[in-house]
């Protein structure tokens, strides 16, 4: 007879779209999956749908349904979903910013399975504010070592697990050096790139992600002593009307950068036609004031190709293993305390125009063989330490062992009340 598989719940990004949080919770769901220890379904949010029906993929079939809703649900649709699929798990994921409004509905689902939060946090100073979400869950998985510090620090008594990002190194990996100089060749005839260096820019326009001081602060160092407009160029690949960023169009012609040296890349593409952009490119560039992750930079590295990244979030732990670099990482010149009512204060870490240029500067004048070496041991630090094959094992086993250990439904183990000492 066929064990019974464990149901899981998943509330983020639609698993289907090219968003960081999007394609971590498609790994996850892979994993799970793969592991035929589980079956899945999802709610697909974050993204404006064509239509909400509910969506099967070819590969799983029944095994995993994917339900459209807009923004990342309500109670309703969860209460909907939670009583006719009978999930043993509910595992979402991202700031917690957009789930007040699963907590606030804690205690009828904790009742019934428990609940595993991805946790997505950029900086500090540690968010005290967040204990009562972090409390609200049964186990927190956190994308990088400043997350998982400020978890344990903040809800020490919560059961937590630093799990990274991952990407697939055999997928994201450098090609071959015939193929890489036919591409780099065919690249140069379309966009007269030829002989100049390249630097790839893979994000969200949006205000934290800097696209729009990249640009003014690109042209700088191509007008710097020692470089040239004809000498390098900026790939961007973005939406340049995002409604959250700059009109990247007006700021290039303000910039005067109109003359193939800063191309845009606008189109939605494939993750085969993103590695080939970073095997392309000389080195990838990621300046945020803020990131939890950032994987464009984790894929760069998986290719081979070093990175330029201000050194907030996880980007730290990705330039630098505590011995050797893989690319320039630069401090933050500055860090503001900024908030709003939801998130009171937190860290924002901004580069000034001279360590931007000057790291473009020193990368231009570094010699090939470095840049080769910083590129080889930065894809042997991805396979290390962000490996698909530990991100699949680490997700699988800490999936079982919630359900061994917490149960669901009538196997339930959670005592849906706390005692508080009195003064």
């Amino acid at each position: 007879m066929e064990d019974k598989k464990i149901k899981v719940l998943t509330i983020s990004d639609h698993p289907l779209s090219p968003s960081g949080v999007g394609t971590q919770t498609k790994y996850v769901i892979e994993a799970l999956l793969k592991s035929d220890k589980f079956d899945v379904i999802s709610l697909g949010g974050a993204i404006k749908h064509p239509e909400h029906k509910p969506q099967i993929t070819e590969e799983y079939g029944e095994r995993w349904k994917i339900f459209p809703v807009d923004g990342y649900g309500t109670p309703d649709i969860v209460r909907s979903i939670v009583r006719n699929e009978r999930p043993d798990i509910i595992w979402f994921m991202t700031d917690p910013r957009f789930y007040d409004w699963l907590w606030d509905i804690e205690s009828e689902l904790r009742s019934l399975a428990p609940m595993v939060y991805y946790h997505v946090w950029d900086n500090y100073p540690y968010p005290t504010y967040n204990a009562k979400w972090y409390n609200s869950n049964d186990f927190v998985a956190c994308i990088s070592k400043v997350t998982h510090d400020i978890v344990t620090t903040v809800a020490p008594e919560v059961n937590s697990a630093y799990i990274p990002h991952a990407v697939d190194s055999e997928f994201f990996k450098p090609f071959e050096e015939e193929h890489v100089r036919q591409l780099r060749e065919n690249f140069d005839k379309e966009h007269a790139t030829k002989d100049k260096m390249i630097f790839f820019w893979n994000n969200r326009n949006a205000r934290r992600k800097q696209s729009g001081s990249l640009i003014y602060w690109f042209r700088d160092f191509l007008d710097s002593s020692g470089v040239g407009r004809d000498k390098a160029a900026l790939i961007m690949h973005t939406d340049p009307r995002d409604q959250y960023g700059q009109n990247l169009f007006a700021v290039l012609a303000d910039s005067g950068l109109t003359n193939s040296e800063v191309l845009l890349s606008t189109d939605k593409v494939s993750p085969q036609h993103l590695a080939m952009y970073y095997n392309v490119a000389d080195c990838t560039i990621n300046i945020s004031d803020a990131e939890g992750f950032g994987l464009a930079t984790l894929e760069s590295l998986s290719c081979g190709t070093p990175i330029i990244v201000n050194k907030t979030g996880g980007l730290q732990e990705q330039v630098t293993d505590g011995k050797s670099l893989f690319g320039i990482g630069l401090d933050p010149a500055s860090k503001c305390i900024i908030g709003s009512q939801s998130v009171p204060f937190i860290y924002e870490d901004r580069l000034s125009k001279e360590q931007v240029v000057g790291a473009l500067r020193n990368f231009y004048h570094m010699s090939p063989d470095i840049r080769e070496a910083m590129g080889r041991s930065g894809r042997e630090h991805v396979i290390k330490n962000y490996n698909f094959q530990n991100f699949e094992k680490q997700w699988v086993d800490t999936m079982l062992d919630i359900h061994e250990r917490e149960g669901s439904w009538e196997t339930r183990k959670h005592n849906n009340f706390r005692f508080l000492e009195v003064a």
